[in-house]
């Protein structure tokens, strides 16, 4: 089933031990291809990122129907999303990258204000995936941060 696919990120939520941060370790590839995108052109950059959050969305919201739970350990492709979001903030090297998604895996865990707020409150994919983009904001914002200090 497609929406399965989608949402275990073609299985890997399947991984027996830490299935989010393996789902996190899909998207750390993508990261230096959408930054040279952003670079070529950013209308189809904004359209690539805002169609991946609203397959995320949409894939995990079914597969929360079909597992049975609010934020199944299965359903990774919100911490697929999350990552992508913390690299709107950074330039596409792979330090940059590196950054991001150790600041991602933190915040993901961490679940700062308003992560969650929206994690605990908001229903459905939006409430699946939602914390994982605020993770990823914040993931970007502290990575950005970190390599003007370097």
């Amino acid at each position: 089933m497609l929406v399965v696919v989608l949402a275990t990120a073609g299985g890997v939520g399947y991984a027996p031990l830490a299935p989010g941060t393996c789902g996190s370790l899909i998207a750390v590839p993508f990261l230096p291809l959408l930054a040279g995108l952003r670079t070529r052109s950013l209308p189809v950059y904004a359209a690539t990122t805002l169609l991946l959050v609203t397959v995320a969305v949409w894939a995990a919201g079914r597969a929360a129907d079909l597992f049975g739970g609010h934020d199944d350990s299965r359903i990774v492709i919100d911490e697929v999303a999350g990552l992508v979001i913390a690299g709107l903030f950074v330039p596409g090297t792979w330090l940059a990258t590196g950054l991001a998604f150790a600041f991602f895996r933190l915040f993901d865990v961490l679940k700062p204000f308003p992560a969650g707020w929206v994690d605990r409150r908001v229903r459905g994919g939006l409430g699946v995936v939602g914390d994982d983009l605020v993770a990823g904001v914040y993931a970007g914002l502290s990575a950005r941060l970190a390599l003007g200090l370097l």
